[in-house]
């Protein structure tokens, strides 16, 4: 039996790969990793390529630097929202996210860890204790965290 109090949620992106350089993918070298991402109603596109290390753009974001902007960007959202019903005012807030990807002899790789350094700046400091706890909260409930399969490790510093 489904579970009524499930809402479903759907995402669309479209990816168009812009690489092309005049022979297709006739070798590994004969063709550029560029593309672009975009969605309905979006106003810009995301620029896209490949690590520079597997012959990507470096002016564009990779898949890699994308995942872990995508787990910085939910796990802000929601210290946010929590600090928001809280009365918790945040005048500013900057997360330097780092993930670490293995890879393997193979070509293969996997990430082993993105490691969270949000540091946030609030109208008043006697609440840091408060707005720290937020960053639990918030690893429990973004999706994102919820569903990948490394560790989502978070270090937030607080500031009057």
């Amino acid at each position: 039996m489904p579970d009524s109090s499930l809402r479903r949620h759907r995402y669309q992106v479209t990816n168009v790969w812009t690489g092309n350089l005049g022979s297709g993918t006739s070798t590994y070298r004969a063709y550029s990793r560029n593309h672009e991402l975009s969605g309905a109603g979006k106003s810009v596109p995301v620029p896209g390529s490949s690590d520079p290390l597997f012959r990507g753009d470096p002016k564009r974001y990779n898949p890699e630097e994308l995942l872990v902007g995508a787990l910085s960007a939910c796990h802000m959202l929601w210290v946010l929202h929590l600090c928001a019903d809280a009365g918790i005012v945040v005048t500013g807030y900057t997360d330097e996210a780092l993930g670490e990807m293995d890879e393997h002899a193979d070509g293969s790789a996997e990430f082993t860890r993105v490691i969270l350094r949000p540091r946030m700046t609030l109208a008043d400091p006697t609440r840091a204790a408060e707005a720290l706890a937020m960053h639990q909260r918030a690893h429990q409930v973004c999706a994102l965290a919820r569903s990948v399969n490394f560790p989502v490790e978070h270090e937030p510093e607080v500031a009057g």
